[in-house]
């Protein structure tokens, strides 16, 4: 879903609410346990609203869907700045990074909900060409900054190899959300952006820093742990 349709579906007050209030019934009580009193009670609307608006509970959960990857992606493009006037190629880099990995995408109800709406993709077409098409704009966002960054940093930038490096950094950034967001207790969920400006400036050969800090992650809690006084072992 492109942040175009995003923005579309998002005009209209009524209808946004109830998407927003389907997504919170499906994190609350599942697929199965969405139903339209629920939804309507959520959003404190008459059950004639979902008729009216998206003619089907069906549809209406798969317009949430579309809704929910459309607010993660736009969320994340809208913090990189790009701008006439935005900051240098790393810079908005680093900030796309960062808007991936703190809150508010960074959030174990988002991820819940991706989880949930991911197992319908082998079974329903329409959901497949969401999921196909939100992945698609991400990586070709991704692929614009990354170019932008390797012609600052006058390093081989062909098509090819853009996305090849757009691939691989979507990767460690679902790696990372996923984890980060379910927080099993195991680190401090703010040293993320961290790790993914690192690894990334690995994986373009950028030099240590490249992608370097222009203040702190937004909202990203204080780390409560200096790395190099933490111990190697992961805890029994």
């Amino acid at each position: 879903m492109s942040r175009k349709t995003f923005q579309r579906l998002a005009l209209d007050a009524r209808r946004q609410s109830l998407m927003e209030a389907t997504l919170t019934c499906v994190a609350r009580h599942g697929l199965d346990g969405t139903t339209v009193r629920r939804i309507t009670e959520e959003a404190g609307v008459t059950p004639g609203l979902v008729r009216h608006y998206f003619g089907s509970k069906d549809e209406l959960i798969k317009n949430a869907y579309a809704y929910l990857i459309g607010q993660l992606t736009a969320r994340a493009s809208e913090s990189a700045d790009t701008g006439e006037d935005g900051p240098p190629a790393a810079q908005q880099l680093r900030q796309f990074l960062l808007g991936n990995l703190t809150s508010p995408n960074l959030s174990e109800d988002k991820v819940s909900l991706w989880a949930t709406f991911i197992g319908q993709i082998r079974h329903d077409p329409f959901f497949a060409e969401i999921h196909r098409e939100g992945y698609r704009e991400f990586l070709e966002f991704l692929e614009r900054l990354v170019e932008g960054v390797l012609i600052d940093h006058g390093l081989p930038r062909r098509g090819p190899q853009c996305r090849r490096h757009a691939i691989a950094i979507n990767g460690l950034i679902d790696g990372l959300w996923m984890e980060g967001s379910l927080n099993s207790g195991l680190y401090n969920r703010a040293i993320l952006p961290d790790l993914a400006i690192e690894a990334t400036e690995r994986l373009l050969g950028l030099p240590t820093g490249a992608l370097g800090a222009a203040g702190p992650a937004p909202h990203a809690p204080a780390p409560q742990l200096q790395e190099e006084d933490a111990p190697c072992a992961m805890p029994e």
